[in-house]
């Protein structure tokens, strides 16, 4: 059976963290499915089109990543891809008890599907999408937090 994983984020915008766990894990699976989900809790800074460029840019020519976008549940988005692993990055302890009652709702959900935990590196335990987008908000220089060759502006 094919080894398939979702990594699922809002990636506004995508950060050097969201790219080191996505190069870091693509031995780890057959596949791996970049998801760009949408959250109702929250206003996009970015618009769809163009984190989903961003993505493209940085991994559209991996052979065995696939980038898409999905409304819903991500283990009903899961079961439609036949991924049978979620794929989460952690920065720190908060970012694990979080993603453990996500992680664990899913696997009461859909107990075929498996959540997976990797490490950020130490460099990226402080970045978040969050910071990024406050930085941009103020007319600060984000070329250090961001994949090198993506370029953010304010919207």
């Amino acid at each position: 059976m094919e080894r398939i994983a979702v990594f699922p984020g809002s990636f506004d915008p995508v950060t050097k963290g969201h790219e080191s766990i996505i190069r870091r894990s693509v031995s780890l699976f057959d596949k791996l499915i970049i998801a760009l989900g949408e959250n109702a809790g929250k206003q996009s800074y970015f618009t769809l089109d163009q984190r989903l460029s961003w993505l493209h840019e940085l991994f559209g020519r991996e052979q065995k990543i696939e980038i898409t976008h999905y409304d819903g549940l991500t283990v009903n988005f899961c079961q439609s891809k036949r991924a049978k692993f979620i794929l989460r990055g952690l920065r720190t302890s908060a970012d694990f008890e979080f993603e453990r009652g996500i992680g664990q709702m899913n696997k009461l959900m859909s107990p075929d599907i498996e959540t997976v935990f990797l490490l950020c590196e130490p460099e990226y335990a402080s970045l978040s999408s969050s910071i990024v987008r406050d930085i941009l908000r103020h007319g600060g220089d984000v070329s250090l937090f961001i994949p090198e060759g993506i370029r953010l502006s304010t919207p």
